[in-house]
C-alpha cells in the first residue's frame, strides 16, 4: 500500500508539470501569432497591400503607333502641291544622290501610322528653308502642316510639333542669328493649334570681339 501511495504524489507533480508546460508552449504560440499580426515586417501585414493592388482597376492602355515602311521623302516633298516652287527648286542633291533633307517619325496626330516630319535644308549652310508634317490617310500620306519661312526647323518632342525659327536683325550673318522663336504645336480638331510661344536671345559668340567702349 505504501507504495502505491507514494507513486500518487510523484504521478501528480508529473501531470502537474505536463499541464504547465503545455500552457507555457500555447502561450508562446498565441503570443508570435499575434506579433505576426502586428509587426511591420510579416507577410500578414504585405498580403493584403498586394491584394489590393491587384484588385485596384488597371490604367487604361493607349495603342502605340507603329512605325512606318521608310519614306522616300524627296518624292513625297516635290509631289506634294502645298510646298513652294521655290523649295522645290531648292530641293536637289548636294553630292551625288544625297538630299539636304531631315526625316523623323513618330506620334503627333494619334494616328495608327506613326507620322513624318521633313525639313528641308540649303545645302551650303544647312539653313532650314521648309517643315512638313504628313499624316497617314487610308495608305496615302497627306500634308497637315507647313512652314516655309527660313530658317525654320521642325521637331517632334513628346507628342507635340515643336517648330524653331531663328531671327536675324539687320547686319546679321547667315551663320549668327540673334535669337529664335520656338512654337509648340499641337494636335485637336483635325488639325495643328498653337499652344506654346517662347523667344530666346542669343548671347554674344565666344571669340567674337566685343563692342568698343565709348571714349571717355
Amino acid at each position: 500500500m505504501r507504495g502505491l501511495t507514494g507513486a500518487g504524489p510523484a504521478r501528480a507533480r508529473t501531470t502537474a508539470r505536463a499541464v504547465m508546460t503545455a500552457a507555457a508552449v500555447l502561450a508562446a504560440v498565441v503570443l508570435f501569432v499575434a506579433g505576426c499580426g502586428t509587426g511591420g515586417t510579416g507577410t500578414r501585414d504585405e498580403g493584403p497591400a498586394h491584394a489590393d493592388s491587384v484588385a485596384s482597376p488597371a490604367a487604361p492602355s493607349v495603342s502605340p503607333s507603329r512605325p512606318p515602311d521608310r519614306v522616300d521623302a524627296v518624292r513625297l516633298v516635290k509631289a506634294d502641291p502645298e510646298v513652294s516652287a521655290e523649295v522645290k527648286r531648292e530641293l536637289k542633291p548636294c553630292v551625288a544622290d544625297e538630299y539636304p533633307v531631315d526625316v523623323s517619325y513618330g506620334s503627333l496626330t494619334q494616328g495608327s501610322v506613326d507620322d513624318v516630319v521633313v525639313n528641308v535644308l540649303t545645302c551650303g549652310d544647312a539653313v532650314g528653308i521648309g517643315s512638313y508634317v504628313y499624316r497617314d490617310q487610308g495608305g496615302a500620306y497627306v500634308n497637315v502642316f507647313t512652314a516655309e519661312e527660313p530658317p525654320v526647323y521642325a521637331e517632334i518632342d513628346r507628342g507635340d510639333l515643336v517648330v524653331t525659327k531663328q531671327v536675324y536683325d539687320r547686319g546679321d550673318p547667315v551663320s549668327s542669328p540673334s535669337g529664335e522663336n520656338v512654337i509648340t504645336y499641337r494636335w485637336a480638331a483635325g488639325r495643328f493649334a498653337e499652344k506654346y510661344r517662347t523667344h530666346n536671345d542669343y548671347g554674344q559668340v565666344a571669340g567674337a570681339e566685343p563692342a568698343p567702349m565709348p571714349d571717355s
